[in-house]
C-alpha cells in the first residue's frame, strides 16, 4: 500500500481529521492526500496560502515573525500549524514552508531549505530539511514524500492513545 494510502486508512481507524497548510509544495500534498478513495472522511482542508500576504491574512501569521525570521522558518511553520489547528480544528495538522528554488535561495536560506510541521494533538515537530538544488520538482516531490513520512510516523506513535 502506498503511503498516502496507508495515512488515510491510519485516520480513518483513529477517526482523525487532517488539514494542511502548503507553501512551497502547491498544493501537491494535499493532492497526494486527496488522491486517495475515502479521503474526505478525514481530510477537512487544504490551503496554499503560497504568499506572505497569504500566510499573514489566510493563516493570522504575524507579520512580525515573518519580518524578523523570514518566511521560511521555524517560527513560520510553527505559526502556520498553531493557526491552522485553530482554523481547522483538525487533530492532525501539517504546515510546509521553503524554497523550492531555482531561485530565491541565500547562503543563510539555501534553494531546498524546507520546514515541515507536524500537529497531532498537543504534540508539535517541526522537521528541517535540505534537498539541495536538483530543480524545483525535485525539492517539491522529496518534500511531500517527507512530510508522508512525518505523518505516518506521528499516527503509529500514537498506537492506541487518545489525542
Amino acid at each position: 500500500m502506498s503511503l498516502n494510502k496507508t495515512i488515510v486508512s491510519m485516520l480513518k481507524k483513529k477517526k482523525l481529521k487532517l488539514a494542511i497548510a502548503e507553501s512551497c509544495t502547491g498544493g501537491l500534498l494535499s493532492s497526494a492526500i486527496t488522491s486517495v478513495n475515502g479521503s474526505s472522511k478525514v481530510f477537512s482542508m487544504g490551503l496554499v496560502t503560497y504568499s506572505n500576504q497569504a500566510k499573514i491574512n489566510i493563516l493570522k501569521v504575524s507579520s512580525q515573525v515573518i519580518k524578523k525570521y523570514g518566511a521560511v522558518s521555524v517560527q513560520c511553520c510553527l505559526a502556520m500549524i498553531n493557526n491552522l489547528s485553530k482554523i481547522s480544528k483538525s487533530r492532525v495538522c501539517v504546515s510546509i514552508t521553503g524554497i523550492a528554488g531555482p531561485k530565491g535561495g541565500s547562503k543563510e536560506k539555501p534553494v531546498g531549505l524546507v520546514f515541515i510541521g507536524i500537529k497531532v494533538g498537543k504534540k508539535i515537530i517541526i522537521n528541517k530539511s535540505n534537498f539541495k538544488n536538483k530543480g524545483r520538482i525535485f525539492i517539491q516531490k522529496s518534500t511531500v514524500r517527507k512530510a508522508l513520512r512525518l505523518i505516518e510516523n506521528a499516527l503509529q506513535d500514537l498506537r492506541g492513545k487518545t489525542i
